[in-house]
């Protein structure tokens, strides 16, 4: 029997998924990559951003108390009191639990006074690969 020009076929064929998929896994191959470069872009500015409120505060602490934070405490000076009475702490107004954030790759920040170079601290992320030195988006992030 004759099919009737109202009677339609209305689901896709074989040939037409393969074609709908072979283009999502082209725009996929093509986005994806650009995609992942920018987000390990964006971890590297947060880490830049953290370091430099991190800064900011060190130098809030040494006003207050006359002297930079020792190695033996570290960052940690920044948010809880010592007995000084020159403490007007905290100097971080994001902390939660009295604990300094952690950079982007969830590692702590190194903190070391005197720093290198002449300067009078550092504040460092190893960054991704959590190891010293690096390349790329392995590099260390300092302020």
């Amino acid at each position: 029997m004759p099919r009737s020009p109202v009677h339609r076929n209305l689901g896709f064929t074989l040939l037409e998924l393969l074609i709908v998929l072979l283009i999502i896994g082209l725009l996929t191959g093509i986005v994806g990559p650009r995609f992942m470069s920018q987000m390990n872009r964006s971890e590297t500015t947060t880490a830049q951003a953290q370091i430099d409120a991190l800064g900011k505060a060190v130098q809030a602490y040494r006003i207050d108390m006359g002297r930079y934070p020792d190695n033996a405490v570290g960052l940690k000076a920044l948010v809880q009191p010592p007995s000084d009475p020159r403490w007007r702490g905290p100097y971080l107004n994001s902390v939660t639990n009295g604990e300094i954030p952690r950079d982007p790759w969830g590692s702590p920040y190194v903190y070391r006074s005197p720093g290198v170079q002449g300067r009078d601290f550092d504040i460092l992320s190893y960054g991704r690969d959590r190891a010293m030195g690096g390349g790329g988006e392995d590099a260390d992030v300092r302020n």
